[in-house]
């Protein structure tokens, strides 16, 4: 990292549009960024010179192989090698790649989720080069970005469903913008992912089967020493780790990636990474590269990077706040509230729309950050809860209620407006706070999606809000496109809205017991498990959204709603598997070797004299009770669990798991850990918390 040249390094395994321009021939440059920019087809003669660049660019950096890579339907990434090897006369070859190589390729699409629309048999599916995301080198590999396809022609992949919401939601928000006569030829969502993570020492790491098989830790006691302190949060950053950050970076810049900010999060042994904003495509494509990143640094380093939602209990977990913008093609950010009287009646249109489009969607925004591994931070310290609700801040709170109320709104500066088209001044960027208990957060000029879980892919979260927002531009567009006055409709329509989603505004403490009932008083959504939230994703009101907005088919939709259910009780299913084997085979056994110990030592002490001590045969009788107890919990666990498994119906085998197996686990877990205080150092079975959490240095 030393005198390391950034400008030089970065990108510089990116075959982005400085690459294109310098290796191409001009015509060929300037129809690949027509394709990049407006979406229209490549021709094969356009494919075979970009192709032809692409392979000497990527064996120029090492390259050997290239691969299609893409993001199916199980939440993490997958690719398929193959070289540019290509056998000539005499045992000889070349090196050789095709523009049909480029842009489509075929990997068996049999052993990807895919919710049951096919059988084991039908195995052949497409990838299709996604060109707005840059090719990369990684690992000796030419990656080229993809989209992923059934035969059929039905999407397999997070990234083709996220393309088609941007698309949908450019041609609702130009609607909008010609209204007010802004002559944007496209608009775009941006997103800069905030990435919380855990590391661990790797040989405490491998000690510890929970960590392993569930990257979370299924027991443990609470350390002597937590977070209470709240001297974690943004410390100095220990040598060991900064060691890491910097690995970590210099492989995220070659990347391309904008890796901008680091520090230690409120837990001990957390950290965060942030980017710069980028288009919403390209942040899932690099957001799932920087989570492989991550880890594949930290083995260098003797570090486990944990990304899961929750790997400690009694501890912060981890999010992946999600920072979400519109943009048109002239650099105008359409969530910033403007300089000019118009500028704000445009803005307050869209912030109208966002506010209408959580409402109206609280079951769609909790099921896009459902999951097993999600349920256990949400709501839970650092994490906002399972209810949905924006945050706007004291200011705009105050410009909404005048609004509605039909009053004057006086701003800070102390000037008075009546309420209309030309009603703002300009409002500053940071004129809200930051409500960290808050799910969805105005902050000034976007939108913090917080519930967004540290391992989840962020393409599923980002197609939800951008197929939302473009479903409810696009009723608002239908309205005033037939107005006869633009300004009187348009203020009608904002008041009107804004009156009748008010209850989802909410600017307190998102995590007292009073907004819970609150939020109930109020008929908003708390869908606590998965399972609750899932339940609803096939709604009709749901089916209509995403078929109208043309993003998802209701084939498709049926297909996530089951490998959904399905991830959730296979998650489940490993983790109470795991639970009864630690139990058995490291818990009980410590327990009992500890025991073996303290009864040799009551024996001899009361031969040795008979007033002897009672300590020791006091312990003896607390551990013999509570192994006992544990023994007994864990029966009773997986009798539960051979009953859940029998469940056919998914939805139903998912509510046992979370009403049953969870409680039921709850139990298991609360007397080991009573054991772990008991045990004596030399005898705990595996690294404790405090092992774990304070061990890097």
């Amino acid at each position: 990292m030393n005198n390391i040249d950034l400008p030089e390094i970065f990108g510089s395994l990116v075959f982005n549009q400085s690459v294109m321009k310098e290796m191409l021939p001009s015509q060929t440059y300037k129809a690949l960024k027509h394709t990049m920019e407006e979406g229209t087809p490549l021709n094969l003669e356009v494919a075979n010179q970009v192709a032809e660049a692409m392979k000497n660019w990527a064996i120029s950096k090492g390259a050997t192989h290239y691969s299609h890579w893409f993001q199916p339907l199980t939440g993490i990434t997958a690719e398929k090698h193959d070289s540019f090897l290509t056998p000539e006369d005499e045992g000889k070859i070349i090196m050789s790649f095709s523009g049909k190589e480029l842009i489509k390729g075929e990997p068996d699409a049999s052993s990807f989720p895919s919710g049951g629309k096919r059988s084991t048999f039908e195995a052949r599916g497409y990838t299709v080069w996604d060109p707005t995301s840059y090719p990369f080198v990684k690992d000796h590999t030419l990656c080229i970005p993809t989209a992923f396809c059934s035969w059929t022609g039905e999407a397999l992949d997070k990234k083709t469903p996220l393309l088609r919401s941007m698309e949908s939601l450019n041609e609702q928000s130009l609607r909008i913008l010609k209204l007010f006569g802004n002559d944007a030829k496209h608009v775009t969502t941006t997103m800069g992912p905030e990435q919380e993570y855990f590391l661990v020492d790797e040989k405490l790491y491998q000690k510890r089967k929970d960590l392993k098989m569930c990257g979370r830790t299924l027991f443990g006691s609470r350390p002597v020493k937590g977070q209470e302190m709240d001297d974690q949060y943004f410390a100095a950053i220990k040598p060991r780790v900064i060691e890491y950050m910097e690995d970590l970076n210099t492989e995220l810049w070659k990347l391309g990636i904008y890796a901008k900010t680091e520090h230690n999060e409120g837990a001990p042994a957390q950290h965060e990474m942030a980017p710069i904003f980028t288009t919403s495509n390209l942040a899932a494509d690099q957001n799932q590269l920087t989570m492989e990143i991550m880890k594949k640094v930290a083995r260098r380093h003797g570090l486990i990077c944990l990304l899961h939602e929750k790997p400690f209990a009694g501890v912060a977990g981890s999010g992946k706040h999600n920072n979400w913008s519109i943009a048109t093609d002239k650099g105008e950010n359409l969530f910033a509230p403007g300089k000019t009287p118009r500028d704000n009646a445009q803005f307050l249109l869209f912030l109208t729309a966002v506010i209408k489009a959580v409402d109206d969607n609280q079951d769609l925004l909790r099921y896009s950050v459902a999951s097993a591994g999600n349920d256990n931070r949400l709501g839970v310290i650092e994490a906002p809860p399972a209810i949905m609700s924006i945050y706007i801040g004291d200011e705009l709170e105050a410009v909404l209620s005048s609004i509605k109320d039909g009053k004057s709104y006086t701003n800070q500066a102390g000037s008075k407006l009546n309420i209309g088209v030309d009603v703002l001044p300009g409002i500053p960027k940071d004129s809200t706070d930051r409500n960290r208990t808050s799910p969805f957060a105005f902050t000034g000029n976007r939108f913090e999606f917080r519930s967004v879980g540290s391992s989840l892919s962020i393409s599923g979260p980002n197609t939800i809000l951008n197929a939302i927002l473009a479903n409810t531009l696009c009723d608002f567009a239908d309205e005033l496109e037939k107005a006869k006055d633009f300004d009187e409709e348009l203020q009608a329509l904002i008041k009107r809205e804004i009156t009748a989603h008010w209850k989802i505004l909410f600017n307190g403490n998102g995590y007292t017991e009073d907004w819970v009932k609150e939020a109930e008083k109020r008929g908003l959504k708390n869908y606590r498990t998965t399972p609750d939230a899932i339940e609803h994703y096939l709604d009709k009101k749901n089916l209509d959204l995403f078929t109208r907005m043309q993003i998802y088919t209701p084939d498709e939709m049926k297909s996530h709603y089951d490998i959904k259910l399905e991830k959730y009780c296979q998650v489940l299913n490993i983790e109470v598997n795991t639970m009864v084997k630690m139990v058995n085979k490291d818990i009980i056994p410590a327990a009992m070797k500890y025991m073996n110990v303290l009864a040799n030592t009551v024996y001899k002490m009361t031969k040795a004299w008979s007033g002897a001590s009672s300590v020791a045969s006091n312990l003896l009788r607390s551990l013999d009770k509570l192994t006992a107890d544990l023994e007994k919990a864990t029966v009773e666990l997986s009798k539960q669990h051979a009953k859940t498994k029998d469940i056919k119906d998914l939805l139903k085998a998912a509510k046992s798991y979370a009403q049953d197996i969870l409680p039921a686990m709850a139990n298991v877990r609360s007397v080991a850990d009573q054991i772990e205080e008991l045990l004596g150092e030399e005898y705990k079975p595996f690294p404790s918390y405090e092992d774990l959490l304070f061990s890097v240095q």
